[in-house]
């Protein structure tokens, strides 16, 4: 949307300037967003829209990640490379086909994803017969395990650490939620192999350590670590650890996961290897994975009725500098936003000098970006060696000195990264109630909050939190405390764990 370009009166100071910019941008046409806490449902794709993260795709289910958005993506991928690649992980590619024999190998991993996998038909085999069906990827443990059979002989093989960034199909037939629940995503997957139980289990909760890491300090989201129920494990897993993050309209978002696969696929897919005495042994082997959800919980996280905010950790341009134009001042206010664009290169500063938009529009739209400090500058400001700071978060203004600008932005958008994580961390201990029994458990999913509880270990206790609450388990924190009686049923309790509705 294009504004006309506003025309600053002749004479007049920074100060009357800045009054007539914010009085424009205060009665400029509203951005459209549904107030965050009047409908979170409308509210979130109206801002993953406007601001220019995402877009719905022709192809029903599917979505288009717009430059805003795979910024946040290539990102995270700069920060998690030399993460995993300092544990040895090597970066790889596998196909996107699968054979659908893989899948019949391993029969609980087959049952598990059955509903969720697209097909299409093989080749013509070599007699003129129709050839084998072939999965569109929902996830690659049997196409990589297939080889992996054939890299692993001896105990020198291992450990064997591969990761790859990719897409991933799965059927889904509910309705479309950017980010959330497409059909075809990105993400990333670690599949690594192991000699011993032991190592397996280590690595596995190291790649959830990295995972927490990810989320608390480069997205400001915090989370909670855990083991999964055996009902809610990943299917043909030996066990699955998780972090969950809690959205502000009280519903989990499972950020990312870490399994212990077993031995289960290497008996399936022949992998074996000779220990040093020479004897036949079978491995342990795990996966691992986030995916580009992480990015829509960017968005409800720290979102709010003026658009994205975005953690400065995450944010590709960190600064925008917006120059204020006095007609006949023009050339000084460039010059040194221009300066100040070179100065500030470190922090990705991106310098709009679009003629066509006025400040105030243009203020508007970054805010909207979620672009985390914005600095304004006009002629008094060149004159008084000055610049104005605003933050994206809280929209306080501040006037700092030249000299100071490299040190001040610096610790501002410090301040900014530590401050979105404290806000949410305490939201998150908010929405978090101890529930002793049924009832109280039933009133805390009922006001949209997790319920921690005692938990007897039983199934049947577990469905029936499902069937009479629309909850789940969400994951059983890794430090338990003795137990008291289960909450569901009055026995013996044998865990603790987060019950909640979840996306």
């Amino acid at each position: 949307m294009k504004e006309k370009k506003h025309q600053e009166p002749r004479g007049k100071g920074t100060e009357q300037a800045g009054k007539e910019v914010r009085k424009e941008k205060e009665s400029a046409e509203s951005q459209g967003l549904t107030a965050k806490k009047e409908n979170f449902a409308e509210w979130y794709p109206q801002v993953v829209l406007k601001a220019g993260l995402a877009d719905y795709s022709a192809v029903k289910g599917c979505m288009i990640i717009k430059p805003l958005g795979y910024s946040l993506w290539e990102n995270i991928q700069d920060y998690f490379n030399p993460r995993i690649r300092a544990f040895g992980v090597e970066n790889v590619y596998f196909p996107l086909f699968i054979p659908e024999s893989f899948f019949k190998k391993e029969a609980e991993h087959a049952a598990g994803f059955k509903p969720e996998v697209a097909w299409v038909q093989g080749d013509l085999d070599a007699d003129g017969g129709q050839g084998e069906r072939l999965a569109i990827r929902p996830t690659s443990e049997t196409v990589m395990y297939d080889s992996y059979s054939k890299w692993i002989r001896s105990w020198r093989d291992l450990p064997l650490r591969c990761n790859q960034w990719c897409n991933v199909v799965r059927w889904e037939t509910k309705a479309t939620r950017l980010f959330l629940r497409t059909r075809e995503f990105l993400w990333q997957e670690g599949h690594c192999v192991y000699s011993t139980k032991e190592e397996c289990d280590a690595e596995t909760r190291r790649y959830l350590e990295e995972y927490q890491k990810l989320c608390e300090e480069i997205l400001a989201i915090p989370v909670l670590a855990g083991k999964k129920t055996d009902s809610e494990k990943f299917a043909g897993a030996f066990y699955t650890t998780s972090i969950e993050a809690i959205m502000p309209d009280g519903k989990v978002l499972q950020m990312g996961t870490s399994h212990n696969l077993g031995q289960d696929f290497a008996k399936a897919f022949g992998i074996s290897f000779l220990d040093k005495q020479g004897g036949k042994q079978l491995p342990w082997q795990n996966s691992w994975g986030v995916s580009t959800r992480l990015i829509g919980a960017i968005a409800m996280v720290h979102g709010d009725d003026k658009g994205l905010v975005l953690p400065p950790k995450i944010a590709r341009n960190k600064v925008v500098i917006v120059p204020i134009i006095f007609k006949g001042k023009e050339k000084e206010v460039m010059k040194r936003a221009q300066e100040l664009t070179g100065q500030l290169s470190s922090f990705g500063a991106l310098l709009d000098a679009r003629e066509e938009y006025t400040a105030g529009w243009k203020f508007n739209e970054y805010e909207l970006r979620g672009t985390p400090l914005r600095i304004e500058i006009g002629p008094r400001d060149v004159e008084a060696g000055q610049v104005v700071l605003v933050r994206r978060d809280t929209g306080q203004k501040e006037i700092v000195k030249d000299k100071e600008i490299g040190e001040k932005v610096a610790q501002t958008l410090e301040d900014i990264q530590k401050s979105l994580l404290e806000k949410a961390r305490r939201f998150l201990d908010s929405r978090i109630t101890k529930a002793r029994n049924f009832k109280e458990l039933e009133k805390a999913i009922g006001e949209g909050k997790l319920a921690f509880a005692e938990w007897c270990g039983s199934e049947k206790c577990e469905k029936q939190v499902k069937e009479k609450t629309g909850a789940k388990s969400v994951n059983m924190p890794f430090k338990q405390q003795a137990g008291k009686d289960c909450a569901v049923c009055g026995k013996k309790a044998q865990f603790q764990v987060y019950f909640g509705k979840s996306y």
